[in-house]
């Protein structure tokens, strides 16, 4: 069981904790969602709860809720610019099996 960052998506939330001034990582969630189940829950990890489970990519971590950890299992983020103004995480995760047209949600 682990969910990983790319080197790229590691040093993007470095930077932003730097600037934050605190923060034990990353932490990764699901929420039901959409039209097609569920949406992915993206915020700071401050502090641990006890279902959390943490990995670690590149020097940071990444905090998962138990619950979300069987939609999100094996999924790789990554840190996408492929402009100055269109710039963000992408999903890579191998359990979603659909999503709605617009994006916003997935189906495992």
């Amino acid at each position: 069981m682990a969910v990983t960052l790319t080197e790229a998506a590691a040093q993007h939330v470095s930077g932003m904790l730097a600037k934050r001034g605190s923060g034990l990582g990353l932490r990764i969630g699901t929420r039901k969602s959409g039209c097609t189940g569920y949406a992915y829950d993206v915020d700071y990890a401050d502090q641990l709860g006890p279902s959390d489970q943490v990995f670690e990519s590149h020097g940071v971590k990444v905090v998962v809720d138990e619950a979300s950890l069987e939609r999100v299992d094996g999924m790789e983020i990554d840190f996408v610019r492929t402009s100055l103004l269109n710039q963000g995480f992408e999903f890579r995760n191998p359990k979603v099996k659909d999503t709605c047209g617009c994006g916003e949600s997935f189906q495992v």
